[in-house]
């Protein structure tokens, strides 16, 4: 099992970074979080999983030991995949994600694409138990719930980004992530920021 890559990251892609690595440049599947803290040229060090199946091999990674953490607990529930997880992770913090399944927020995890109600519910009843309660401790500068937006320029960024299509619980988590870092950031470089991790 690749349970650890380090490496120059070579190319930046939407949903996946290739990162060389003893003269091999492996493809590595990311949530936005991780994608948004690599840089082209920059070296890389990620916790990763890699998964083999009948039809492909595939190479999952994580700045941190945390999302690694809630991957395995989300893949270890019956009907949901790698690329679930990762949607999961990419759509808001893990401390969102993690307080999220601990309240039984059904209605928050199900805004993500691809999660329906009765998967939703899935992933509360068997996790709510195992999701240890200090990865739902809010980051530096946020609130319990590290996916709720309050300040003027945060609501500003969230409505524009939405305007413009984006799923509301990935935005959210993206600019509540952004202004947890920063929390002066301007209407316009919130936009900007969270259009770089989105796309």
């Amino acid at each position: 099992m690749i349970a650890y890559l380090s490496g120059t990251v070579r190319e930046i892609r939407e949903h996946s970074a290739v990162v060389v690595a003893g003269g091999v440049g492996y493809e590595v599947q990311c949530p936005v979080s991780t994608l948004g803290k690599l840089t082209v040229g920059e070296t890389a060090e990620l916790n990763t999983r890699f998964i083999v199946r009948e039809d492909a091999q595939l190479l999952f990674g994580f700045h941190d030991a945390d999302s690694v953490r809630v991957f395995d607990l989300l893949t270890s529930v019956s009907g949901v995949g790698p690329k679930l997880a990762l949607a999961l992770l990419s759509a808001m913090p893990v401390s969102a994600l993690a307080a999220g399944l601990l309240g039984g927020d059904v209605k928050l995890l199900s805004s993500v694409s691809g999660v329906g109600k009765k998967t939703a519910e899935r992933l509360v009843l068997e996790l709510q138990g195992k999701i240890p309660e200090h990865l739902a401790a809010p980051a530096a500068g946020g609130g319990a719930k590290a996916a709720r937006v309050t300040s003027t320029a945060g609501r500003d960024a969230v409505d524009a980004l939405l305007a413009l299509g984006f799923r509301e619980a990935q935005v959210r988590g993206v600019v509540a992530e952004l202004l947890s870092a920063d929390p002066d950031l301007s209407a316009d470089s919130l936009i900007r920021k969270s259009l770089g991790r989105l796309r």
